[in-house]
Formats: structure tokens, sequence, C-alpha cells
């Protein structure tokens, strides 16, 4: 079961980052009966929704697996809406991998490998273009970025809704005056999927 009273904990305190990552894997609910995930889409689905409520402004990142064998076509179209409508800040999706051990290794209805990487493909693309607009929607605001380093003339950073290594980066550019491992108020002046791009704030 998911510890909600976390929920509490993050909403009170802002030393708490607003951050969760949660591997929902599938909405299907008979692949994640299939996974033996132990949860179906109905209660995966008010969790989700509980989580934003309790903690407005947090950042949820998940992890799908298509391909799983027995998905559907049907199973995929409804993956698809699932990301449209969560609209998750962050997401990895990854093509089912039928490794020799795995419990799922004898498993009937393998999903040709061209399929897989087909759903991974337009799934990533459904993501993209939601990643972007959230990355967009900071564009004129002032953030707080943690910087991690400098590379060339002007620094790397991330906010407190970004992993090391797995999500989002901050592109200073002008960073004359910060170091590695100091806070820094940036003005985001651009935004792609994946990054954000701005300058030291002039407000302090």
């Amino acid at each position: 079961d998911f510890p909600l009273e976390l929920l509490n904990v993050m909403q009170r305190h802002p030393k708490v980052c607003k951050y969760l990552d949660i591997p929902v894997q599938h909405i299907s609910d008979h692949i994640l009966q299939s996974m033996k995930r132990g949860i179906g889409k109905s209660a995966t689905i008010m969790l989700l929704e509980e989580i934003r409520k309790r903690v407005p402004g947090i950042a949820i990142r998940t992890t799908l697996i298509t391909g799983f064998p027995g998905e559907t076509e049907k199973d995929f179209e409804e993956l698809q809406l699932f990301i449209r409508e969560q609209r998750f800040e962050r997401l990895g999706v990854f093509a089912y991998s039928n490794e020799e051990f795995a419990s799922a290794y004898h498993l009937p209805k393998q999903v040709p490998e061209a399929i897989k990487m087909k759903r991974l493909e337009a799934l990533m693309a459904i993501q993209q273009e939601i990643a972007e607009e959230h990355n967009r929607s900071f564009i004129g605001k002032n953030i707080e970025v943690l910087v991690d380093r400098k590379e060339g003339a002007h620094y790397v950073g991330r906010t407190e809704y970004d992993a090391p290594e797995v999500d989002n980066e901050v592109i200073i550019q002008n960073s004359k005056r910060l170091k590695a491992g100091s806070f820094a108020q940036i003005l985001i002046t651009d935004a792609t999927s994946f990054d954000l791009v701005g300058i030291n704030s002039p407000l302090k």
C-alpha cells in the first residue's frame, strides 16, 4: 500500500521535494494481473488523483512497459489514452524484454519485436508533446535550481522536479557567480521537451 501520510509531509514541509516516482507499468487490468502487480486500473487512477489532490503542483514520474505478452491493440490504445489523460510530468517507456529467467518468459502471445518498438515510439511521441507543454509553462517564471556542474561557458542544474541523470536539466546561460552544489534563482527564458533554458534571475 502507498503510504498516504507521506503526502501530508510533502505538502507541509517546503524542504521536501514535490516529486514522486511511481512505476505504474501498465493500465490494462488484464495486463496488470498478468504482471502480478496487485493493483488494478481504477485503484491506480484513484491513487494518482489523491496524490495530486494532497500535494498541488507535484511532479509525478512513472515507468510504463509496452509489448508485455498478451498485450493487444485494445490494451495499447488504453495505455495511450491513460498517458494523455494523466499528463505525467516525467515518463519513461520500455519495450518488454523476454529474459529467460523472467516469470513471463513462457507466457503465450509474445508480442513481435517490431510491434513492441512501434508502440514504444508512439507512446514516447505522445509524452514528448506533453513534456514540452509542461516545460513551456515555466517560461517567464523564476524557479529555484540546484546547480550540478559547469559545462563550457554555462552551468547545468535541475529543479526539485528532476532526479539526476534521468530527468530534465536547466541550462543556465549567464552563470558567472554560480558554483556547483549551490542553489540559484533562475529566470526561465526557453524550453524544449527535455530541458529548460534560463538566466540568473535579477530578482533576489
